[in-house]
C-alpha cells in the first residue's frame, strides 16, 4: 500500500518499509567500502539494536568485524492497515542482509526492562554461542518510560531544566520553522523518573545478569552512549533532567568497571556527537542547535551521520590495532570532538544570535535536518519511489521473541 508520513508532535507515526530497507543497506554499503576491523568484537550483544547509534553499531561490527549480533529491540510490527515501526523494519532489513552475507544474526523482541527479556536473551546466548563468549555489550537504549522489573513501579522520564524555568526556541518539522517554547522546572519527582529510565540502573541489571550467567568472555567490554553538548544546551540538557540520568550513567560506567574487573573487563561511555533522533528532536534548542552544526560542520568537512560515527569508534576508539582504547581524563571516550572543536563552536557563536525565522534557511541546515528526521521512518530515502506501494506486513527472519 502506499504508506505517507504523519508527524504528530515530535514522532512519525507511520513508516515506510522500503525506505526502511534502503537507509539500512546505504550504511552497510558505506562500511563494506571501510577498512575491515580484525581486531574488533566477535560476538556483541546490543540492547537497543534497531535504529540510529545502535543499528549502527550492529551493522559495523557485523559488516566491518565480522561479529555475530544479537539485537534487543522493542517496536512493534504492522497490524492491519498500521505500519510496523521503524525499528521493526531496519530490524528485518539488517537480518536479511547479515544472512545473505553469512553473518548470524538474531533479534530479541520486547521490554528489555524486563527480567523476562533479559533471561530470554541469555537462553539465547547460552543455546547458540555458548558460554564465556561476549566479549561486546552496547547499550543505545532509548526510553520515554520504565516499570521497573523488580517493585513494578512505573517511571516517566521528562525533558525539562531544573529550578529555573526554560524559555526558548524549537524547530516545527512539518512547516520548518521556529516556535517559542516555555519549560517550567521539573519537579524532584520528575528528575528521579528521568533517571530511573534514562540513567544507568538497567545497563547495570544487564551487565549483573550476564555476569551471574556466565556468558561474558575474558576481557568483555561494554559501551554506553552519552552526550553531553556545548554551553548553550546547557540549561535544557547538561543541567536539566536528561543531564542528570546522562552523570547517574557515567557513574554507572565505573560501579561496572569495577565488577568486571576480575575477568578483565571495563565499562565505557562514548560521548556522540549531536545528530537527528526521535530523542533529539524532542529538545527545544537541540533541535536548532543541531540544523546549525550539520551547516558549519558540512562546510569543515567534518560532519558525520550515525553510521560514519561508529565505524570511526570501533576502529580508531575501542578496537584500534594496539588495543589501547583512547579515553578522556574522565575516562570516556569522545566522539564528538569535531563537533566541540573550537573553531566550530565559536561559528555557532557567532551564527546563534541572528537565527529567526527569515534567515533560519540560509543560516542553518534546516532542509539536513528535516530530511534526517523523515530518514528515521522511512521517508525521504534517495532512491525510493514512494509513489510506488510497498509492503506493509514484514518479517524478521531470526526473530527470537515477540512481546507486546
Amino acid at each position: 500500500m502506499l504508506i505517507e508520513p504523519r508527524i504528530r508532535g515530535f514522532i512519525c507515526t507511520t513508516a515506510h518499509s522500503t525506505g526502511c530497507t534502503a537507509n539500512v543497506l546505504e550504511q552497510i554499503r558505506y562500511v563494506q567500502n571501510q577498512p575491515s576491523i580484525p581486531s574488533g568484537p566477535k560476538k556483541v550483544l546490543l540492547i537497543g539494536a534497531s535504529a540510529g547509534y545502535g543499528l549502527a553499531s550492529r551493522i559495523v561490527t557485523a559488516f566491518c568485524a565480522q561479529a555475530q549480533t544479537i539485537g534487543v529491540f522493542a517496536g512493534h510490527a504492522a497490524e492491519g492497515k498500521r505500519t510496523a515501526s521503524a525499528g521493526w523494519y531496519n530490524t528485518a532489513a539488517f537480518e536479511q542482509a547479515a544472512h545473505q552475507a553469512g553473518l548470524y544474526a538474531k533479534s530479541m523482541h520486547g521490554n528489555a526492562f524486563s527480567d523476562e527479556i533479559k533471561q530470554k536473551t541469555i537462553a539465547l546466548i547460552k543455546q547458540d554461542w555458548g558460554e564465556e563468549v561476549v566479549d561486546c555489550v552496547i547499550y543505545s537504549l532509548a526510553s520515554s518510560r520504565r516499570t521497573h522489573p523488580k517493585t513494578g513501579a512505573l517511571f516517566n522520564a521528562v525533558l525539562k531544566p531544573i529550578e529555573q524555568p526554560y524559555s526558548g526556541k524549537t524547530i516545527d518539522v512539518m512547516r520548518g520553522h521556529l516556535l517559542d517554547v516555555r519549560i517550567e522546572p521539573a519537579t524532584a519527582k520528575e528528575i528521579e523518573d528521568t533517571v530511573m529510565v534514562m540513567g544507568g540502573e538497567d545497563w547495570a541489571m544487564w551487565i549483573d545478569a550476564l555476569l551471574e550467567a556466565n556468558v561474558l568472555a575474558e576481557g568483555i567490554q561494554t559501551v554506553a552512549y552519552s552526550y553531553i553538548g556545548p554551553k548553550l544546551t546547557e540549561s535544557i540538557y547538561t543541567k536539566g533532567t536528561i543531564g542528570q540520568a546522562k552523570k547517574h550513567l557515567a557513574e554507572t560506567s565505573k560501579i561496572l568497571t569495577k565488577r568486571l574487573s576480575p575477568i578483565g573487563g571495563q565499562a565505557f561511555i562514548s560521548v556522540n556527537k549531536a545528530l537527528v533522533t526521535q530523542a533529539s528532536a524532542a529538545i527545544p534548542v537541540v533541535s536548532i542547535y543541531i540544523s546549525l552544526i550539520y551547516k558549519i560542520m558540512k562546510e569543515k568537512k567534518l560532519h558525520e551521520a550515525c553510521i560514519e560515527q561508529m565505524y570511526r569508534l570501533c576502529s580508531d576508539r575501542l578496537y584500534r590495532k594496539d588495543r589501547q582504547v583512547l579515553v578522556d581524563a574522565q575516562g570516556c571516550i569522545r566522539m564528538d570532538d569535531w563537533e566541540m572543536q573550537a573553531d566550530v563552536q565559536q561559528a555557532v557563536t557567532d551564527i546563534w544570535p541572528k537565527l529567526n525565522n527569515e534567515n533560519i534557511d540560509a543560516l542553518t541546515d534546516m532542509a539536513g535536518y528535516t530530511r534526517e528526521f523523515y530518514k528515521l521512518f522511512g521517508f525521504k530515502v534517495e532512491g525510493v519511489d514512494y509513489d510506488q506501494p510497498c509492503a506493509v506486513d514484514v518479517a524478521i527472519p531470526s526473530l527470537a521473541m515477540q512481546q507486546s
